[in-house]
């Protein structure tokens, strides 16, 4: 992954996706806590609703307790005419001081609708008593008051006051949506039922409980309604569910229970909160419905504008990358794609300078470093070749003296022994060796050497005749080959000085060439005595001190061995030098088998640059 795409991952990884969960994480967070505080607050309201229609229950009780406790329906019960007996009709002259003081708390009580009394011990007309006369409404039958549930009820609670809701007994209280309370009227000398009074409220003030009492913003879209412990909807303010099944709006199980409830759930075919307060001491329930979207609503735009204000992030992020980014990081690219090259081995290349900015003194310092690594590997390559040529003169100078000593020696030999003819072949010879070798040349065509080699063989075979035989195996295609000089006859020296010393059989020493993938392959083969393993390690390029004392030789044992290898090790070094590493000789031996010796180097015409290979080697 390049740097553009480390930098925008980092800026997506460690800003805006922590952002985006932060963020989800607190929507959800608030979005779960609405639920929790709105019913608190409906609780709160529910109590506060029910409060203020128990005390319009209990100030009714008040008044009828006042009407019992100064015997005005007791008089209204027992009076000789009791049609008669309706405040609202009746002068106030004709009125006793009880009915007066009753008549005008009735009138200071401006929520009473209607008033009757079911007469005990009347007959007929005498069985209804009205105190507070109301248009168009039938008061339903003694008798088959008598028949229901609700009688049985007043009666059973011997006087206290039972109030019903609206359309829980629409044959007693007709369809207005009113409240009703019905108490058992008892004669206070005896204590003797004498009747049952029935008093309905207006609704005017319920409705002003419920819509003055509203929970948080009225855009929430809240609605109440009281509901009894059957599920039929008593009372809604906006006279749209009553008389209805509550639970035919819901696919929820609901209980109505003592105490307070919340929930969430569909109501009506929309997501709401129902929130439900069972009124103490009456047989109904208070229920609050909030359409969820809109308690959701500022929640629901925060997120779209935190998803907005996210997207609007991500985009700026992916344009600055584009137009920012990209000139940061590709211009750190280019830089990188030419530190490569210069990995690669161009040592020219260069990036371009344009700009002011940091970039700009990034790349006009690669290029001054580049011009002075440049400066330096010219320095260091000049200085590599004039050791290298100070380096080749000494080992050549190692070889010449060594070679003419060994020829001699011979020559001085067959001196002795009055060979004429074969002294007046190897000086001839010898003097074509030392013409060859004394050349100011370091390179010379492998034609030459070979001539060079079989001049010194045959220096060698008048010295030696019985001793060896030798055979040449160069084709000619590689006869113009260049090759170093004096780096044949060092090799096969080695082999006949030392190779076949003390053997009782003829010697056989065999010098073949050949070209493998681009380089020039000579083999010496001979059939000598060979050498140990600890004998070729002295052949090592990098021979020192503690390899020798590891191997265990005398001092005397090591000198000799230096002198015996001093041609080939003088002829690998040469090599290495000048064509590097990847060259060189490569020894095989085996005790009395004889021993190989291969020289790789690389093929090229005479006269060829092959400088820059040594170099690459």
């Amino acid at each position: 992954m390049n740097l553009r795409y480390k930098l925008f991952t980092a800026f997506l990884g460690l800003i805006i996706i922590p952002l985006f969960i932060l963020g989800m994480f607190m929507f959800f967070v608030t979005y779960n806590s609405i639920e929790k505080k709105y019913s608190q607050q409906s609780e709160y309201s529910l109590k506060a609703i029910s409060y203020s229609i128990s005390n319009v229950f209990k100030d009714m009780d008040n008044v009828t307790d006042n009407g019992i406790a100064t015997s005005v329906f007791h008089m209204a019960l027992s009076a000789e005419d009791p049609s008669k007996q309706d405040l609202t009709d009746a002068e106030q002259l004709s009125l006793n001081a009880s009915q007066r003081n009753f008549r005008s708390l009735l009138y200071n009580h401006p929520s009473i609708s209607y008033a009757f009394l079911y007469n005990f011990n009347g007959k007929g007309s005498s069985e209804i008593v009205s105190i507070f006369n109301k248009e168009n409404f039938r008061t339903l039958p003694y008798d088959k008051f008598k028949e229901s549930s609700l009688y049985q009820e007043v009666m059973a609670l011997n006087g206290v006051p039972k109030w019903i809701a609206p359309h829980e007994y629409p044959d007693l209280t007709g369809v207005e949506p009113v409240f009703t309370q019905i108490r058992l009227i008892k004669e206070l000398s005896f204590f003797q039922n004498i009747g049952i009074l029935v008093v309905q409220i207006k609704n005017w003030e319920f409705e002003s409980i419920f819509r003055n009492l509203k929970i948080g913003d009225s855009n929430q879209g809240v609605s109440f309604m009281l509901v009894n412990d059957d599920g039929m909807i008593l009372f809604d303010p906006d006279r749209k569910l009553d008389g209805q099944d509550f639970r035919s709006f819901t696919n929820k199980e609901i209980t109505f229970k003592p105490g307070f409830q919340s929930f969430k759930t569909q109501f009506a075919g929309e997501k709401s909160i129902l929130s439900v307060y069972h009124l103490k001491g009456y047989p109904w329930s208070l229920v609050s419905t909030t359409s969820w979207n809109s308690l959701s609503r500022e929640v629901t735009v925060f997120a779209r504008w935190f998803v907005l204000v996210i997207f609007l992030c991500f985009l700026a992020a992916v344009i600055f990358n584009l137009f920012f980014m990209n000139r940061i990081t590709g211009g750190i690219a280019v830089i990188v794609r030419f530190m490569r090259r210069v990995e690669d081995g161009d040592l020219t290349t260069r990036v371009e300078e344009k700009g002011n900015d940091e970039l700009t003194l990034l790349a006009k310092g690669f290029n001054d470093l580049m011009d002075k690594i440049n400066g330096l590997f010219n320095r260091i390559q000049v200085e590599q070749r004039r050791k290298n040529q100070a380096e080749m003169r000494v080992l050549q100078a190692q070889i010449k003296p060594h070679f003419l000593f060994n020829t001699l020696e011979s020559i001085n030999v067959l001196a002795v022994q009055n060979e004429g003819r074969k002294v007046s072949e190897m000086v001839y010879r010898l003097a074509s060796i030392l013409r060859i070798s004394i050349q100011d040349r370091d390179e010379i065509t492998l034609e030459e050497e070979v001539k060079h080699l079989r001049n010194y063989l045959d220096i060698q075979k008048f010295r030696f005749e019985d001793l060896f035989d030798y055979e040449i195996d160069i084709p000619d295609a590689l006869l113009s080959c260049g090759i170093l000089k004096l780096t044949l006859q060092p090799l096969v020296e080695n082999s006949i000085q030392h190779g076949f010393e003390g053997i009782a059989y003829k010697g056989k020493v065999k010098v073949k060439g050949w070209e493998e993938r681009g380089n020039l392959i000579l083999r010496i083969e001979d059939n000598g005595i060979g050498m140990t393993s600890s004998q070729l390690s002295i052949f090592q390029y990098m021979v020192n001190e503690t390899l020798e004392q590891k191997v265990g030789m005398e001092p005397v044992s090591r000198m000799h061995l230096e002198r015996r290898g001093l041609g080939i090790r003088s002829v690998a070094d040469r090599i290495r030098i000048e064509y590097g590493h990847r060259y060189g000789i490569f020894i095989c031996s085996t005790p009395g088998e004889g021993t190989m010796i291969q020289c790789v180097i690389p093929k090229y015409e005479q006269g060829e640059d092959h400088y820059a290979k040594s170099i690459t080697g």
